[in-house]
């Protein structure tokens, strides 16, 4: 967020309404790369769910915003699904966790939410980051 400060009022508004994600490989040391990401909303205040978006990890293992362009959050529970099982067969690597579900609730659709997963085969750890 340090290039708020050189970008646009409106840029840094919407980047801080982001919900992104941020994936590293700790066994390689490396970000996490191609990825595959679900974002959901929960519906209903049930079992409901509600798909917002599929998207891709970039090169630094990256999605800046699961959100549709200029849609903030709203108020509720989420769920982001990384799918590590695909992930590791890619790189040739067994895996105990064929993905990684992580769910939260956005109480302040006007600040940002970065869900960071560090990863190994065998073992993950995530966190509400900024």
């Amino acid at each position: 967020m340090a290039t708020c400060a050189l970008a646009a009022t409106s840029a840094c508004a919407a980047e801080s309404r982001a919900i992104s994600v941020h994936v590293l490989d700790q066994v390689r040391g490396q970000p996490a790369p191609a990825m595959g990401i679900k974002l959901e909303e929960q519906s209903g205040g049930g079992d409901t769910w509600k798909l917002v978006a599929r998207k891709t990890t970039d090169a630094n293992g990256r999605v800046a915003s699961l959100l549709p362009e200029d849609e903030p959050p709203h108020k509720g529970t989420y769920r982001v699904t990384f799918a590590t099982g695909g992930w590791f067969e890619a790189h040739a690597q067994s895996t105990f966790f064929p993905s990684v579900t992580v769910t939260f609730r956005v109480d302040d659709p006007a600040q940002g939410y970065h869900i960071p997963l560090l990863l190994s085969p065998f073992g993950y750890s995530t966190y509400r980051g900024n």
